[in-house]
């Protein structure tokens, strides 16, 4: 009768943190679609959030797709896989960000470049044209 018991506590956990999980990818989904729409966030960025909001959702209402997947990849200890791919997509995620991150700097590096040369053109224009 006590393991009948804590079999339902522990049933009632799992739900509930289910439900957590989809309130809160629901939250942040419209949390992320709010930053776009005051342009704070550009949509190329946005895409990456609102996958995982949706993909959490998903995994949440149906559980048993991750259990289905880490059985097919012989993984014993479901969560294991999960936090393997939460792991891969946040060092891609961050790669991508430093991609980006180098060509901003390469931009900015040419601009200043450019500056520096439109400054000084016009530092000898003033100079000749002041004599």
């Amino acid at each position: 009768m006590l393991d009948t018991y804590h079999n339902e506590i522990q049933k009632a956990g799992v739900k509930m943190i289910y439900s957590l999980a989809i309130i809160f990818s629901i939250l942040f989904l419209v949390f992320v679609l709010n930053l776009v729409r005051r342009n704070k966030l550009d949509v190329k960025y946005s895409v990456i959030w609102i996958i995982l909001s949706i993909l959490t959702i998903i995994i949440s209402i149906k559980p048993r797709f991750v259990e289905i997947i880490a059985l097919k990849l012989d993984v014993v200890y479901t969560p294991s896989l999960m936090f393997l791919c939460a792991v891969v997509a946040v060092v891609v995620y961050i790669i991508h960000l430093s991609v980006v991150v180098t060509k901003q700097n390469k931009a900015i590096i040419r601009l200043v470049q450019e500056l520096s040369i439109i400054n000084n053109n016009l530092e000898g224009e003033n100079k000749n044209g002041g004599i």
